[in-house]
């Protein structure tokens, strides 16, 4: 019977070269979907930003496109870049950006692998190649301003909300869902002013989004008094059960109003 004849050296260095390279070489990144979420109180802005594009790289003419959810509305795109142009539609409705570059595809390899051993001989082999830059649109974030109207109310989760990334055809390459919470206003500390001496059980009062449950607490977080903003504005006032303690302290009011919150900001009192 004949016995199998050993690789010459240079073969079997090849060969070893090859699996090292197979088994560094990054495996293909799993698809993911385009997400994005934000939190904007009613009648002002903020910033949505998109990512999570994991499909191939796409050429010029690849396009991302959010639509915004009712009745929030785009009413910016600000990132600068010039191989990425932004653009708003005119009712607000939908904002993109466009890909005006060139996509990139060169990749690199580097390996070596050497064997010596007596009679054997040596080998060495090594693969080289130029490093590539990420895609069009892979491991970026995409801002969005968006605006909600002030009657939309606090704690809302609006719908329609969708981002989809289209090639230079207008086929689909990606889409995904994005998230915008209303949110919850910051009530207001009117009284007492800070730095004005108090008595024990002072009337503490200020402003809320209207309907919302106010808690007033301490430097402590030990809760002084609570109310709910049910006067016209969003007006509210409440008197500790107890008496506050003498000296130097620190009053915050938080509302709560479906399921969001919103906190003010801290006075300084000192009670005499």
């Amino acid at each position: 019977m004949r016995r199998p004849r050993p690789l010459p050296a240079a073969l079997a260095c090849s060969a070893a070269l090859l699996l090292t390279v197979l088994a560094t070489s990054p495996a293909p990144a799993e698809g993911r979907e385009l997400w994005g979420s934000v939190t904007i109180v009613p009648g002002h802005q903020g910033l949505l930003e998109v990512a999570g594009y994991g499909g191939p790289a796409l050429g010029a003419g690849s396009r991302l496109t959010l639509t915004a959810p009712q009745p929030a509305e785009v009413t910016a795109t600000p990132l600068v870049d010039g191989v990425y142009r932004g653009a708003v539609a005119a009712d607000g409705g939908t904002g993109s950006y466009t890909f005006t570059g060139t996509a990139t595809g060169a990749g690199t390899e580097t390996g070596t692998e050497t064997e010596t051993g007596a009679g054997t001989g040596t080998g060495a082999g090594s693969a080289t190649g130029t490093a590539a830059e990420p895609g069009p649109w892979l491991g970026r974030t995409f801002p969005f301003v968006l605006s909600v109207p002030a009657t939309a109310v606090p704690g809302t989760r609006l719908s329609g909300c969708a981002m989809v990334v289209t090639d230079a055809a207008g086929a689909r390459r990606d889409q995904g869902a994005c998230t915008v919470t209303v949110g919850l206003p910051d009530p207001a500390l009117t009284q007492p002013l800070a730095g004005v001496p108090l008595g024990r059980r002072p009337t503490i009062a200020g402003t809320a989004y209207p309907g919302a449950q106010v808690t007033v607490r301490d430097q402590n977080e030990d809760e002084v008094c609570s109310t709910t903003a049910t006067a016209p504005g969003g007006t509210w006032s409440c008197v500790p059960g107890t008496d506050l303690p003498a000296g130097a302290g620190r009053l915050q009011a938080t509302a709560t109003f479906n399921g969001v919150s919103a906190a003010s900001e801290q006075i300084r009192i000192t009670v005499t």
